[in-house]
């Protein structure tokens, strides 16, 4: 039991020396402040998830730029050159690369949400902070490798508008900003379907090694290697469920101003990525309480 002195020093001490942990009283509620709090913490698994990425290796950060570069070149061989799958007039190169760079943000952070209990699971049996702080910094973390193949794709884009023979047939529009935005949707669609399927390895392990066909079945299912207009039109519907088809062709309409992208596909791509967000923060915090005795 504490005295009256002690009390007294126990409340004039600041409040970051004070720690309440008390339970959460709905699945709704979501420690946001905590998150916030820990912000500093944040920021270093971000650098910690950014560096040990490439750490050791001998293109380093250059593996950001070499990737897509490669993948883009092995489309245009396979896909445009033997297949002989139409990119609706667009230049090849530009029209993967665009693809890709909405593409390879939502693979990398969904691929890492979804394994982060799991490679956490030693730090959280030790020391409290919000659990949801690995699965936002790992979104973050590939953003910045996004910002690298961004910067890639402007090079990219330069030479081939300079050499192509009819350079106004496409180009970047004025709504490219919105890109941002675009962004930001998939950062929420990959922490919604990461969240879930994390949860949902912790009871059942077998789904980690289902991860890759997920993350494969899910590139073919995306406009990323052919348009949509090579989709038969009473399926077009269908394809719009896919929420990364909506982005994708957003992301080519506000960098290339080309796509076939339109304000219902836009609706329900943003509709599924925020029900997909909610629901994987809902259960994540639920399975939050207890997952650390299921590891």
């Amino acid at each position: 039991m504490l005295n009256n002195a002690q009390r007294q020093h126990a409340a004039d001490l600041p409040v970051y020396y004070k720690l309440v942990i008390k339970s959460s009283k709905s699945f709704f509620d979501v420690d946001w402040r905590g998150i916030w709090q820990y912000r500093d913490l944040l920021l270093l698994l971000v650098r910690r998830d950014f560096l040990s990425k490439y750490k050791q290796t001998v293109l380093g950060p250059a593996w950001f730029v070499f990737q897509p570069l490669a993948t883009t070149l092995i489309f245009t061989i396979v896909f445009n050159r033997v297949a002989n799958i139409s990119t609706d007039g667009l230049p090849p190169t530009l029209f993967y690369l665009t693809g890709l760079l909405t593409w390879n943000y939502f693979h990398a952070a969904f691929t890492g949400i979804s394994g982060s209990l799991r490679a956490n699971a030693g730090v959280f049996n030790k020391v409290y902070f919000p659990r949801l702080i690995p699965p936002i910094s790992l979104s973050i973390s590939a953003l910045i490798s996004v910002s690298i193949q961004l910067a890639t794709w402007i090079v990219v884009y330069l030479i081939i508008k300079s050499n192509h023979p009819d350079p106004d047939s496409f180009g970047i529009t004025l709504a490219a900003p919105l890109l941002l935005l675009l962004l930001a949707q998939t950062a929420m669609l990959a922490l919604g379907v990461g969240l879930l399927m994390a949860a949902a390895t912790t009871k059942y392990r077998d789904l980690t090694f289902t991860m890759g066909f997920i993350s494969q079945a899910w590139l073919y299912l995306t406009p990323v290697i052919y348009p949509v207009s090579k989709i038969p039109e009473q399926w077009h519907w269908l394809a719009s469920l896919n929420p990364m088809t909506g982005i994708v062709e957003a992301t080519r309409e506000v960098l290339l101003g080309q796509s076939v992208v339109s304000f219902g596909m836009m609706s329900v791509s943003v509709g599924i990525t925020l029900a997909a967000f909610l629901l994987g923060v809902v259960i994540f915090n639920r399975i939050q309480r207890t997952f650390v005795d299921i590891l």
